[in-house]
């Protein structure tokens, strides 16, 4: 990614029941006051910055277990 855009990061997450969908940043955390995440657990990044570059997780939890996968960002 260019360092000052926004990154999205999509993550499909289905189930009955909805299962709990939680995003994390192996070795970090999400930027402080600079991501969100919509109502289809998708995860913006905004004004990205090299410090951002990683791999994030997506991680989907109910009561029929848990499921996760992982995206690389470069910035």
């Amino acid at each position: 990614a260019v360092a000052g855009s926004t990154v999205e990061l999509g993550c499909g997450a289905q189930g009955d029941p909805a299962p709990r969908v939680q995003w994390h940043k192996e070795r970090g955390d999400l930027p402080w006051g600079r991501h969100e995440v919509d109502q289809e657990h998708t995860l913006r990044l905004y004004a990205v910055t090299p410090a951002d570059s990683g791999t994030y997780v997506c991680t989907a939890q109910s009561q029929l277990g848990t499921a996760a996968a992982t995206a690389h960002l470069r910035v």
